[in-house]
């Protein structure tokens, strides 16, 4: 194989790797910090549509939870049975969304956030398959954290579009992870050694962004 053969060869993956990257850049900052707690403006959902559509609207509105959900599913991709990661960081926001409501409180909610961001991007960006188990037992921890800022939307609503919300993060948390993972697993198909490149690089990215969660939380 010639190296302008070799060449032409990682380009489909090499573009697939700078899509990916830009695709998770544009989610980010298209998203809306200010609005990153308050789906419905604030006003409690009503019934069981809002309740599902708040729920739906949180981890995406959220620029910290979606830039979790996108490196927990990258991250899934890089190991066997990796989708256990994403579900149990599903698990994990549940809990910790029934602790919010349960009016208990946990330290410095916005800080865990922040930094599971920071680590789950590192992780990704250095590109080992580590142990599934490990990293899926982080991202339940981090779960909780996150599953306790969407308690915050929620607290005082009824039953029915409190179930509604859950179902909605749950399903919105799933499909956004699955989509990741599904892209991570394409590329490294591709190329596996490009592929990973790609994926650590966006790995970077999304550990910059974890930084820049982390130091506006510590400094106010």
């Amino acid at each position: 194989m010639t190296i302008s053969t070799l060449s032409r060869s990682t380009m489909p993956s090499r573009r697939l790797g700078l899509g990916i990257t830009l695709g998770i850049i544009t989610l980010l900052t298209c998203s809306s910090p200010a609005l990153a707690h308050h789906p419905l403006d604030g006003r409690l959902p009503a019934n069981a549509f809002e309740g599902f559509m708040s729920g739906m609207g949180h981890p995406v509105i959220g620029i910290d939870h979606l830039a979790f959900v996108i490196a927990a599913g990258l991250v899934a991709a890089l190991m066997r049975k990796g989708m256990m990661v994403p579900i149990l960081f599903v698990l994990g926001s549940l809990a910790g969304t029934g602790i919010h409501l349960q009016a208990l409180d946990l330290p410095a909610p916005e800080a865990f956030i922040s930094a599971s961001v920071l680590v789950f991007g590192l992780i990704l960006a250095r590109g080992l398959q580590t142990h599934v188990w490990l990293i899926s037992l982080l991202g339940a921890v981090a779960g909780i954290f996150h599953g306790y800022a969407y308690g915050e939307a929620i607290v005082g609503a009824e039953m029915t579009p409190t179930l509604s919300y859950l179902l909605g993060f749950v399903s919105i948390q799933l499909a956004i992870s699955l989509v990741a993972w599904t892209i991570g697993k394409a590329i490294q198909k591709k190329n596996q050694s490009q592929g990973l490149l790609n994926l650590r690089f966006a790995g970077f990215v999304l550990s910059g962004m974890g930084a820049v969660f982390l130091s506006s939380v510590v400094l106010g």
